[in-house]
């Protein structure tokens, strides 16, 4: 059967003011969310603790490892601490087991609550003991920037061992740092501030 009806004279301006509306809408409602995400409580923050410490606990029972786990918020991020002997295959090569066990943490956070976490996992005091390796590292190439005046790029790093680097090069004037390249070939750049 056919619709023989004329359809009814449309506003040319009515579809405009409501894609309009609803993009405004749409906009707040996005802005509302990007603000609720980055300020979510010390409770919310400290439950993805305790969610990546029961999953931590669970892993480390089956892959018959002894360690104690302490969960905690530091600096408005969650973490996960595990502590005890023989935990060094749990690290890996350059901590690339420790980064892939914190992603798939991170995933069992989502998974439980819905929302994307930066927990920060580590196991057998690695990223402490790292981070004074890579300060050492970082100041290293500001000396040999400030003598010469020449760029230094650094060895692909992780994205955690580029923020310690990027962390203390910019504590000290006169250099800045950049990341180029793609992952897994990611690095720092040093070179004279502009």
């Amino acid at each position: 059967m056919t619709d023989t009806s004329t359809p009814p004279a449309s506003d040319a301006t009515a579809p405009v003011s409501e894609s309009a509306a609803t993009a405004a809408s749409s906009e707040e409602a996005s802005t509302e969310a990007k603000k609720s995400e980055s300020v979510a409580s010390d409770s919310d923050l400290f439950r993805q603790s305790e969610i990546a410490a029961d999953y931590i606990e669970g892993l480390l029972d089956i892959l018959d490892y002894d360690g104690d786990i302490d969960e905690l918020v530091s600096a408005g991020r969650p973490m996960v601490e595990v502590v005890g002997d023989r935990l060094q295959p749990l690290v890996g090569q350059r901590g690339a087991t420790l980064e892939a066990l914190q992603e798939l943490t991170r995933l069992a956070i989502f998974r439980a609550t819905g929302s994307p976490s930066r927990m920060l996992l580590d196991i057998g005091g690695y990223r402490a003991t790292r981070r004074k390796e890579l300060a050492a590292v970082a100041r290293n190439a500001v000396e040999k920037v400030k003598a010469h005046g020449e760029a230094v790029r650094l060895e692909p790093m992780s994205a955690f061992e580029r923020k310690c680097v990027h962390d203390v090069v910019n504590a000290i004037a006169g250099v800045q740092s950049e990341s180029e390249g793609v992952e897994p070939a990611r690095r720092i750049v040093v070179r004279v501030a502009d």
